[in-house]
């Protein structure tokens, strides 16, 4: 290992002579424009050298001082896969905030991290994998049904959020240079990609044009829009097409719609699939050929070095190399990678788990958590005389980090953050109780009578990454890391029903997960309900927080809560008719946007600049709210449309604009919601944003605005009509 160390750093001392031995080269000049120093750089490629530049680990260029740089690199909710980093919470439970500044500075975070760590790689000798400056982040697929492991991976069920926190996101990781990226991030999966994951490698989606235009796409547009560097087509092909060679997903919208100027990546070992998924090529020359000319700039895999006999068998032309490479080498030049002078070049290793990212970690941890009954328990007194945790899921690492995840040597579980929250005088006790998936063998079981003692009890329950994720990773999955149901095991609702039946104080039910679960029966059983998600690092402190009444929880549900999976279409179906808030007609558990505080929040009027529009208008909207509690608070404030009489299907609801706000105890301020009028634009049966005339009702409120919301708690909401001349 020594030896290889030492070769290592002569290695890199190597280029780095090559470098100012070479730097006299015009692609070294950074007095140049970028494209004139692309071209001078391509023009001293040999072919192989070209084709090599193509693969996601690319190699090493000696003789003109340029190193081997791996594409690869994940930053999903903190630098993934390479050591320690600070852990933010899942993707879902970002999205949970409804916090789109939140997410912009949790992306600035990560990009910190990444360009601190890479730095400190270069110099110790590690360029490998997962050290690099392109996170292959954020995931911004729909999560359409609450079945695929992947969900806690995207923002959720809706497009509009989707595209804000995707956007912030990216803003966040590459920084407001006008040049420079900090880290370059990379949009994903293009496109109709949420499942099923046994199925994902040969599976032929089909949306209708409506469907394509209205959900699944709306965020890649904005992303494109808002500059992100790549974007990752998918496995699966979508009408017949894989998406990575598919004309309509990467040529008529990407590049051509869009005007996306960016690289394109395909996802890993996507490009095999064509030929031993998809079947629609012979071998991997004519699937390598393929996915070239269809726009794939780096193949994650290894299937273009075959583009040498691609080449030799005319399926594809130099220029299409060029091509590629061009955009690959402009991602590179704004990283800075061939400048001795940059803005991000001077990042210390010291901000890798700082203060201010630890407590950022927090922050986004305590607004995530989602209260979803209540039944006046909490918050609970930190100077309470005796209090029980139980369940494995309070002292376990994993139901904080998710997936795609680094490490850290800060996390706090929740029974520590529970710990470190009450008094000295407290009799806390822990004991997990039962286990995670099977039932215990042990006929006594002194917790259950032992937490019957107790002035309160907080079970920890749900799901964990063991069942749940990307395909093959969750080794307790029988699903290819899908779920069958939306139950969490039955060991846990068995050890459930008889705590209730022995527990005669205070049961406060914590649900952990990263996707919608059935909570009918366990909703009757709590006193208070929360669930929490894969919080991150900080989730064992945030919870704390929340309990002990240091926070009032804030967090909404990024994706409806079915009461079970015979609520749901075929998961098979890609069709929305059913899906999600905007389609599904039965009443859910729990809504989305659906989420309590410990204040409450009184909302007034709400009116507008105008009830009679034009297309050209910007619509006004003005609400008070007052917050009639001694707790100083957040809340979420959601404003949907609903589409009058229309010749096709429009959503019931359809969010058009959220604000996340702050009260102090018994204070009132007026809040305001600017549409333009374009916004309301609905995409008719043939795909197409068309603006109709006629009567929307605006809604604004703290939650979906349906009877089920009320039912629940939610603040009323408001409306009013307006009319499109």
């Amino acid at each position: 290992m020594k030896t290889l160390f030492v070769h290592l750093v002569l290695l890199i001392m190597a280029f780095n002579v090559k470098a100012q031995q070479n730097s006299s080269y015009p692609f070294r000049n950074q007095q140049l424009n970028v494209e004139q120093r692309i071209s001078d750089l391509i023009s001293r490629l040999t072919i192989d050298e070209k084709i090599g530049q193509l693969k996601y680990n690319a190699p090493a260029i000696e003789r003109l001082g340029i190193p081997a740089y791996n594409w690869w690199n994940e930053g999903l909710h903190g630098v993934a896969r390479f050591g320690r980093a600070t852990v933010f919470p899942q993707p879902i439970a970002m999205a949970a905030t409804f916090d789109a500044d939140l997410v912009k500075r949790i992306g600035e975070a990560v990009s910190l991290e990444a360009r601190a760590k890479h730095d400190e790689a270069v110099r110790i000798g590690n360029i490998t994998q997962y050290s690099g400056l392109t996170l292959w982040s954020p995931n911004i697929n729909i999560f359409r049904d609450p079945r695929w492991g992947r969900g806690m991976e995207t923002f959720g069920e809706d497009p509009f959020l989707t595209s804000m926190m995707g956007v912030a996101y990216v803003k966040g990781l590459q920084g407001g240079d006008p040049f420079y990226y900090r880290t370059a991030a990379c949009a994903k999966h293009l496109a109709v990609h949420s499942g099923p994951e046994s199925e994902r490698h040969s599976f032929d989606a089909y949306a209708s044009p409506k469907d394509l235009n209205e959900t699944y796409v709306p965020a890649f547009e904005a992303l494109t829009k808002a500059g992100v560097a790549s974007v990752m087509c998918g496995y699966n092909r979508l009408y017949g097409e894989p998406c990575c060679a598919s004309n309509l997903l990467l040529n008529e919208l990407l590049r051509e719609k869009w005007q996306f100027k960016g690289q394109i990546v395909s996802d890993c070992w996507a490009v095999t699939d064509f030929h031993a998924g998809h079947k629609v090529t012979a071998n991997v020359v004519e699937s390598a050929a393929q996915a070239l000319k269809a726009g794939v700039d780096v193949n994650c895999g290894d299937e273009f070095p075959a583009l040498k006999q691609a080449l030799e068998q005319r399926l594809v032309e130099e220029a299409d190399i060029n091509r590629a490479l061009r955009n690959n080498l402009n991602v590179l030049f704004r990283l800075g990678m061939f400048d001795s002078n940059h803005p991000y070049q001077n990042i210390p290793v010291s901000v890798v788990g700082s203060k201010k990212h630890k407590e950022l970690a927090r922050e986004a941890a305590q607004k995530s958590i989602v209260l979803l009954k209540n039944k006046q328990v909490l918050p609970l007194s930190k100077k309470i005389k005796q209090l029980y945790v139980l369940g494995p899921n309070a002292a376990d690492v994993d139901v904080l980090l998710g997936n795609y995840n680094g490490q850290t040597d800060d996390a706090r579980t929740f029974l520590e953050g529970i710990t470190g929250k009450v008094s000295l005088g407290t009799r806390l006790e822990y004991r997990r109780g039962f286990m995670y998936d099977q039932m215990n063998k042990n006929e006594i079981n002194w917790a259950m009578s032992e937490a019957a003692q107790a002035d309160a009890v907080v079970a920890i329950v749900g799901l964990s990454t063991l069942s749940e994720g990307e395909e093959g990773e969750s080794i307790a999955s029988d699903f290819k890391s899908d779920r069958r149901d939306l139950n969490i095991p039955e060991t846990q609702m068995h050890y459930l029903r008889e705590l209730r039946e022995k527990v005669t104080k205070p049961l406060i039910i914590v649900v952990t997960g990263g996707s919608p679960v059935n909570l009918t029966e366990i909703s009757e059983i709590a006193d208070a309900l929360l669930f929490v998600f894969y919080p991150g690092q900080a989730g064992g402190d945030a919870l704390a927080d929340v309990l002990f009444g240091d926070v009032s929880p804030s967090g909404k549900l990024p994706i409806t809560f079915p009461k079970s999976e015979e609520q749901l279409p075929p998961y098979e179906d890609y069709a929305m008719k059913g899906r999600t808030y905007k389609y599904m007609e039965q009443e859910p558990q729990y809504p989305f946007g659906f989420g309590l505080t410990f204040a409450r929040f009184v909302l007034g009027e709400l009116t507008s600049n105008s009830t009679l529009l034009s297309a050209s208008d910007t619509l006004i909207l003005h609400v008070p709210v007052t917050n009639q509690s001694d707790f100083k608070a957040d809340e979420v404030l959601q404003c949907y449309v609903n589409t009058g009489e229309s010749s096709f299907t429009t959503p019931l609801f359809d969010l058009k604009a959220v604000q996340r706000i702050t009260l102090k105890a018994n204070h009132s301020r007026n809040f305001e919601f600017r549409l333009p009028v374009s916004s309301l634009m609905n995409v008719n049966t043939e795909g197409e944003k068309v603006l109709l005339k006629g009567t929307y009702r605006l809604m604004v409120g703290t939650s979906l605005p349906s009877e089920r919301s009320k039912q629940l708690g939610a603040t009323e909401w408001k409306e009013i009509d307006v009319e499109l001349r």
